[in-house]
């Protein structure tokens, strides 16, 4: 029985409970919840749902818990409900019902914990869309991880999602790079305003060898030449850390393709058309006080030139236009004031704001020998991708961006990352992992194969306490994706591997010496191979390796 079922019975059961007692069914909520409650003496599952509805219904919740905890007593697969506190319902679930949780995960294998909520909804999941003027720094690391491992949970949830890079090739900070570029190409200094790091006079001397005559160039001439290749060079750099580092996009949009396309103008020309743009001062304006914006804002400046926002609003509509449902933002600490400012772009193009979802980033700190780190060797003023995951590795490094929730800041103990013990959380759940692929081989090697057929043998409190959090990785997933937290998957694995290696300290499950293997090895056997496989569901929403072997 999984959670599903048993909040299924629930409803259905206290549909007739209300119907006996000749109270109002209607007040019955949609869904009813159950939850593992935290100390297991209280028993398997417990329900608020009498607390939930005795007013409705002018019953006494303790009165109406009572009739409801004598109905489930009765109940296939409840060994027990009782009546607890001011009118909680506390339930014992029958050891052969509790192992179709076992049998589910075995049979849905690499799918098991995926739903149909979001069937039918195309998702556009921008992320990263670091500048290409230096190498992804830590921040864009953690948007690195957490965006694909988002895309990915959402997925899960039956969404079509298209993972997108914005490519910010148009604006002064291209300028800057340029200019920084020429100056390490002469053997200067780089300019005020520009970009140092040996990666700069990396790429310059690339650019002199693609274009040995770059130097005898002068003017627009000179930059475009370092302009075009320079930002080339750095973007093949961005992608090709990012797909080591187990990242990849399904589309790279450039933003100068939003002015050189006319897609700008088709943007401000369906602006018009809503009366949502004014002009005042020379320049042009977008209303976005009328959508929940602090102000309003410039679109074309009185110079003619299009402003930031001008590429913005270009770029929503064309996702728009290419047919995605929902259009998720995955920007910095510094991009608070995108939040209305998209949102009311949205709506000013005649769309329902919530078809913009922005996610803020916070900052990240890498710590060794307990001091900051502060400093890159290659990028000269921050650390970057390659830093990380040269000190850590891939699947370390995804697992720590991703392990806490984005609007925190987080601190990284490369110490601690790199360790081989159980106080470093990836090392912990892909353990557990590769000692459930050990027995799964030391149990082949016997001969012996999980069985489903006795599952009802798996009455201990350990197995029962694994059990029940297997079945509780499909609302893990569901949540996760819906409140846009792919951290909950890692707090989540983190809370199995525990279950499980308890499980295992108490519970042998291979037979010893001369002993004849039996229905409860081979019932074991199945909930250890059940659990291997949601470790490497879990694992691979992530990005992160299901070893086999450490």
């Amino acid at each position: 029985m999984t959670p599903a079922d048993l909040a299924e019975l629930l409803k259905h059961t206290a549909a007739a409970v209300l119907t006996e007692h000749d109270l109002d069914i209607a007040a019955l909520p949609a869904t009813v919840t159950v939850e593992r409650p935290r100390n297991p003496e209280h028993g398997d599952y417990a329900t608020n749902v009498a607390l939930q509805l005795a007013k409705k219904v002018g019953a006494n919740p303790r009165e109406l818990a009572g009739w409801l905890a004598a109905a489930l007593a009765e109940a296939d697969g409840i060994s027990a409900a009782e009546v607890a506190g001011p009118g909680f319902v506390n339930l014992r679930i029958e050891a052969s019902a509790q192992g179709v949780i076992v049998s589910s995960v075995l049979a849905a294998g690499e799918s098991y914990g995926n739903s149909t909520a979001l069937d039918g909804t195309n998702i556009n999941l921008e992320f990263v869309s670091a500048n290409p003027t230096g190498p992804i720094h830590i921040g864009g690391t953690r948007w690195a991880a957490v965006g694909d491992a988002l895309g990915r949970l959402l997925s899960t949830q039956g969404a079509a999602v298209t993972r997108e890079y914005y490519f910010n090739d148009h604006g002064a900070q291209i300028d800057r790079f340029t200019n920084s570029l020429i100056a390490a190409a002469n053997g200067e200094p780089a300019p005020e305003d520009g970009y140092a790091g040996d990666y700069i006079k990396d790429i310059a001397d690339q650019v002199l060898a693609k274009a040995p005559d770059a130097l005898s160039q002068t003017g627009d001439e000179q930059k475009e030449t370092f302009r075009s290749i320079g930002v080339d060079l750095m973007f093949t750099h961005i992608k090709e850390s990012l797909h080591e580092f187990g990242t990849d996009f399904d589309v790279y949009t450039h933003e100068d393709s939003m002015h050189t396309s006319g897609r700008v103008d088709q943007a401000i020309a369906k602006l018009r058309e809503t009366g949502n743009i004014y002009e005042k001062d020379g320049a042009t304006w977008l209303r976005t006080t009328e959508f929940g914006d602090d102000k309003d804002r410039v679109v074309i400046k009185s110079d003619g030139q299009p402003a930031y926002i001008a590429g913005d609003l270009a770029y929503y509509l064309d996702k728009r236009q290419r047919g995605f449902d929902l259009c998720i933002y995955m920007l910095g600490a510094d991009h608070h004031g995108y939040i209305a400012r998209l949102k009311a772009a949205a709506a000013a193009l005649g769309d329902d704001p919530d078809t913009v979802e922005v996610l803020i980033g916070q900052m990240v700190n890498l710590v060794r020998d307990g001091q900051p780190v502060r400093m890159s060797k290659r990028a000269g003023t921050v650390i970057t991708l390659d830093d990380l995951v040269e000190s850590i590795g891939v699947d370390a490094a995804r697992y720590s961006l991703t392990r806490s929730s984005v609007d925190t800041p987080i601190d990284i103990d490369l110490q601690l990352w790199s360790s081989a013990s159980s106080e470093n959380p990836v090392y912990y759940v892909q353990y557990a992992h590769a000692r459930l692929s050990a027995l799964a081989r030391n149990a082949a090697d016997l001969g012996l194969t999980p069985d489903t057929a006795h599952l009802e043998l798996l009455t201990h409190d350990k197995e029962g306490a694994l059990i029940r959090n297997l079945g509780e990785f499909s609302r893990v997933l569901k949540a996760g994706a819906s409140l846009r937290e792919p951290h909950r998957v890692c707090r989540y694995l983190e809370d199995l591997a525990g279950d499980y290696h308890r499980f295992y300290d108490s519970c042998r499950v291979l037979p010893m010496g001369d002993e004849e293997p039996g229905d409860l090895h081979r019932a074991r056997l199945a909930l250890c191979a059940a659990t291997r496989q949601v470790i490497a569901n879990g694992l691979n929403i992530l990005g992160v390796s299901a070893p086999e072997r450490m």
